[in-house]
């Protein structure tokens, strides 16, 4: 049998990624860019079989635009939602930095001894994280499983931090991951594989976002 191949995708820019908000899961909708990043990428999609979102609706909006020309169903499922950003959630930099200084690795206040991100109070860590998205995936490539295409695919609208968390889990590197970009991961007789990052938009013609926080 094939082994399916999903796409986890990050949805198109939010109002609080315009605003340059931490959003964890806060629950603000696409931006009109979002919007249209979406319907854009829709073009570049790979052909699938199975699509499955988060139920935050910056993700379900994303997911719908995204599936729509190729006529596919969308299912929800819950662990593809964005991790808790706990007391960060709403905050922009600055006010990260104000409220709680030194946190982040671009802090001006930061000791030399810190090293990487220093969590806040609410915080979900990546143990928690990677588990939630793992049963997701699981639960996607047996759908795939059952569709008996030669080449199955699968796509998973999902967020930025879950994205990282499985990226590291599978050490992977990757950088700012944009809005509508994504990265592949393959179920194999020997587990789950990463492959490539995999952009939906074509940066000639669409606008292309980065923002900082989750």
């Amino acid at each position: 049998m094939p082994e399916p191949r999903i796409l986890l995708v990050r949805h198109g820019e939010s109002t609080w990624n315009a605003e340059g908000r931490w959003q964890g899961q806060a629950d603000p909708p696409l931006s009109e860019r979002g919007r249209d990043q979406a319907r854009a990428a829709a073009h570049h999609l790979p052909p699938a079989r199975v699509a499955v979102t988060s139920d935050l609706d910056r993700a379900r909006e994303t997911a719908t635009l995204l599936a729509e020309p190729q006529g596919l169903d969308v299912a929800v499922d819950v662990d593809l939602r964005e991790r808790d950003a706990g007391a960060f959630s709403g905050l922009t930099r600055p006010e990260i930095h104000e409220h709680f200084p030194g946190s982040l690795p671009d802090d001006p206040q930061r000791r030399p001894d810190d090293e990487g991100l220093l969590a806040p109070p609410g915080w979900e860590h990546d143990d928690t994280v990677v588990e939630r998205a793992w049963r997701a995936l699981a639960r996607l490539a047996r759908a795939l499983g059952e569709a008996h295409d030669d080449a199955p695919v699968g796509i998973a609208v999902t967020h930025s931090g879950l994205i990282y968390a499985i990226e590291r889990d599978l050490g992977l590197a990757g950088g700012r991951i944009a809005n509508l970009e994504g990265r592949w991961v393959q179920r194999t007789t020997a587990g789950w594989v990463g492959g490539e990052r995999h952009l939906l938009l074509d940066p000639r013609h669409d606008e292309v976002t980065r923002n900082l926080g989750l």
